[in-house]
């Protein structure tokens, strides 16, 4: 037998023993009172605990956010009488939900018995595409309200509330999708961008490159925020054609098709525009499987100047903050099988894929807030 599977056997019957152990109710009183496993016991308690009451937790927010609670209280406190009467609830429920949002941190108790914002929610009034993406997960929920359903039945686009979202993820002919198809995702690309826009933005600078394609760019929010960058900048997204013509409406108002050409296709089919020596995967590739990730990696490869840069860019499984990197494999993990299409990876993962597509130099660059987005950064 080889050392590695020697190895592997006692690291199984070791887990085996501590499954045991910790399954019996004995144990777990006894380290809820011995002073040295009281702290670890609790520790286990909050989290199994969390993971309980997780679906309460993220409705108490939905609550709020559909309610506006939190523009209700932008200018100041309110007492909850008044804070009730503003959102049109009886005292009572609404008292329950401002408790309930006030143990979540989302809202604070202030003086005088009134209600403010608290950390949590003062941060979600400053971030209106996180604030459009929890509005968004009424689709998920209802994909998840069934979860075994949907574990044995791996969904298609059209058989899931949010497969009908993202039309584009399994849809045999993406390229003939219309705008009604098209315009509710692309509007909540474009509202969740300006985080990442500037996260990636700041990891990789573009002082002294000629021209950036943006593939799968979307509404062009990200190139209108790298064109604002760096003005000797030129800029092409890439995009079904439908979602073309709403990125022409946007950078026509922003007065920037002067430095932009827009350039609609599919790219499982059709080549990308060549030239760029800077080409952007920002929160594209986690939508597809293995297969069409290698495509569209050695796609870019081919479509890049000599000496050019791909840059991949999206959030990531393994972000440093091993338990909060846990929770967001754990999302996506749920949320792209209801979608009906691809998977987190973590930065090794992708870095072996563009090896594999052809580029040499592959780095991971440094993340103000990985749990947001993490950005590669590689050269043929």
């Amino acid at each position: 037998m080889r050392v590695s599977d020697l190895w592997t056997s006692l690291a199984d019957r070791l887990f085996a023993l501590r499954d045991d152990v910790m399954a019996r109710p004995g144990f777990q009183r006894w380290a809820a009172d011995f002073l040295l496993t009281r702290p670890i016991a609790h520790h286990y308690e909050r989290a199994l605990f969390d993971v309980v009451a997780g679906f309460v937790h993220s409705q108490v927010l939905t609550a709020c956010v559909r309610l506006s609670v939190f523009d209700h209280l932008a200018a100041g406190p309110l007492s909850a009488a008044e804070l009730a009467r503003r959102l049109d609830l009886p005292l009572d429920p609404a008292g329950r939900l401002f408790d309930a949002a006030m143990a979540l941190r989302l809202l604070q108790a202030r003086g005088g018995g009134r209600i403010g914002l608290g950390p949590l929610g003062a941060a979600l009034r400053g971030n209106p595409g996180a604030v459009a993406m929890i509005a968004h997960h009424d689709l998920l929920y209802a994909d998840l309200a069934d979860p075994v359903a949907l574990l044995r039945a791996r969904p298609e686009s059209g058989r899931t509330a949010l497969g009908r979202y993202w039309a584009y993820a399994r849809g045999e002919r993406p390229a003939g999708l219309d705008d009604a198809r098209v315009a509710p995702y692309s509007a909540l690309m474009a509202a969740t961008n300006a985080l990442v826009s500037a996260d990636v933005l700041d990891a990789f600078p573009l002082k002294g490159r000629r021209c950036l394609l943006d593939v799968g760019g979307g509404e062009g929010v990200f190139l209108a925020a790298a064109l604002e960058r760096a003005p000797q900048l030129e800029g092409m997204v890439f995009d079904l054609p439908p979602v073309i013509e709403r990125a022409r409406a946007r950078l026509s108002a922003q007065d920037l098709m002067g430095r932009v050409r827009l350039v609609g296709g599919d790219f499982h089919a059709d080549p990308l525009p060549p030239g760029a020596d800077v080409i952007t995967l920002v929160r594209v590739i986690h939508d597809h499987e293995d297969a069409a990730v290698l495509a569209l990696l050695r796609a870019c490869r081919a479509a890049l100047a000599e000496g050019g840069t791909l840059l991949v860019a999206e959030p990531m499984a393994g972000a440093p903050g091993a338990e909060s990197a846990d929770s967001v494999a754990a999302y996506f993990l749920m949320y792209l099988l209801a979608m009906g299409s691809g998977r987190p990876r973590h930065p090794e993962d992708l870095m072996a894929l563009l090896r594999e597509a052809g580029f040499a130099r592959v780095r991971k660059l440094p993340a103000r807030r990985p749990l947001l987005v993490q950005t590669i950064a590689a050269t043929p």
